[in-house]
């Protein structure tokens, strides 16, 4: 009889188990969402912590202030959104192993980090799960339908135009050549360069010498050297680099008297970098990125800052908080006209255009990439302050 009992404990245990495993398993494929009474989720797989935190914290900060906007008139068909962030931190693994448990606390849909490194794991486990990823400010052209899966998106322009725009900026400039420092960091950063030199020789300008560092192995001295053993002085300096990197760069550079234009994407619109330059070498720098932080540049901006500061208490910063706001509210769109279902969501994005903070956008179908057509603004540091000079969108656009 013990026996008997033992072996009927053991089978109900593994059936048990089994039905575990299944009901996970079809989550992972795109059953319906877990029941969560009156109210929706929204899950984050973004970085509080690490390198990317410095743009995923704003952009947070953006998501919630959405939210609480789409809350307050209702929410979606009378359920309240909620927004949960799990610390990616700023590591690919944990991104996906967070979107995972995410999923299966019956997130609705999953806002990744803005970089595909960082973001694409937890993409990849929203597309496992049937449902929608979106990251707010990824660049990479591989963050999109061909290498994620139909249902994931960037609300960002891709490095296709961010570099282009710059090329033909600086070429309109009157500059013919440059000298190119790339740094090998991840996939955004290198991206952009080769981007950015395929228009620009394409234009008929001519790059003198591109020199590759990685993050965290800065050799200022060795760039400084290449730079100044050049056989002449380059028109200007394109670096596609990050923060902290990217400030100690250019600072040492100014520091040793080279005063050539440095032209650059959205990783310069970082207000940590403006304040290291300050307005002893924070000049002469150009570069393009998602928004500008005034009426001029996005009508509706004052009344965005006013909300801002209301919750936060502080001015608004820099654009990444836009991009987390523009997020949700397409999300939000998306889930009143045709429901959480990750599908109709994603054929809902794909066959509208959205007016949103940071410009606006239209994706192309998950056959062409969902590729963002999107403007970039392009600004310029001034005494260490920003200055918008216009919205742009390039003449040739690359191939991704």
């Amino acid at each position: 009889m013990k026996k008997r009992m033992i072996m009927i404990l053991v089978f109900v245990l593994v059936l048990a188990l089994s039905l575990m495993s299944m009901a996970g398993c079809d989550r992972r494929e795109g059953s319906e969402s877990v029941d969560n009474g009156d109210k929706l989720i929204i899950g984050g797989a973004m970085s509080v912590t690490g390198i990317q935190g410095s743009l995923d914290s704003p952009a947070m900060e953006g998501v919630e202030l959405a939210i609480a906007e789409v809350n307050a008139a209702g929410g979606i068909d009378g359920k309240m959104l909620e927004f949960r962030n799990m610390d990616s931190k700023s590591d690919s693994a944990t991104a996906a192993e967070v979107a995972k448990q995410l999923v299966d606390q019956g997130a609705v849909a999953i806002i990744t980090s803005s970089d595909y490194d960082f973001g694409g794991p937890a993409a990849r486990a929203a597309q496992e799960a049937g449902i929608v990823g979106i990251s707010p400010s990824a660049s990479s052209p591989l963050f999109g339908s061909e290498m994620l899966g139909d249902k994931q998106f960037t609300l960002s322009m891709w490095n296709t135009t961010m570099g282009a725009v710059m090329a033909e900026k600086a070429y309109g400039d009157g500059m013919r050549t440059a000298y190119v420092v790339t740094d090998d960091f991840i996939d955004y950063t290198k991206s952009l360069s080769r981007y950015f030199v395929e228009c620009f020789e394409k234009l008929g300008g001519e790059v003198l010498l591109e020199d590759v560092f990685s993050q965290g192995r800065l050799d200022t001295a060795a760039l400084i050297a290449h730079y100044k053993a050049l056989p002449e002085v380059p028109d200007f300096i394109y670096i596609s680099s990050y923060m902290p990197d990217l400030g100690t760069l250019i600072k040492e550079m100014r520091t040793a008297g080279i005063d050539s234009p440095i032209y650059g994407g959205d990783a310069y619109d970082d207000p940590a970098l403006f304040e290291l330059l300050g307005e002893d070498f924070g000049n002469d720098i150009y570069w393009d990125s998602h928004s500008f932080n005034s009426e001029e540049a996005v009508p509706g901006f004052n009344e965005y800052y006013a909300a801002y500061k209301e919750m936060y208490g502080r001015d608004v910063d820099a654009p990444w908080s836009m991009a987390g706001y523009d997020v949700v509210m397409v999300l939000s769109e998306a889930m009143k006209e045709v429901g959480t279902d990750g599908a109709k969501m994603a054929k809902y994005m794909e066959d509208n255009s959205f007016e949103c903070m940071t410009g606006t956008l239209d994706w192309s179908d998950a056959a062409s990439g969902h590729e963002p057509n999107k403007a970039a603004a392009i600004m310029k540091l001034v005494d260490g302050k920003s200055v918008f000079l216009g919205w742009a969108t390039p003449e040739y656009l690359p191939e991704p």
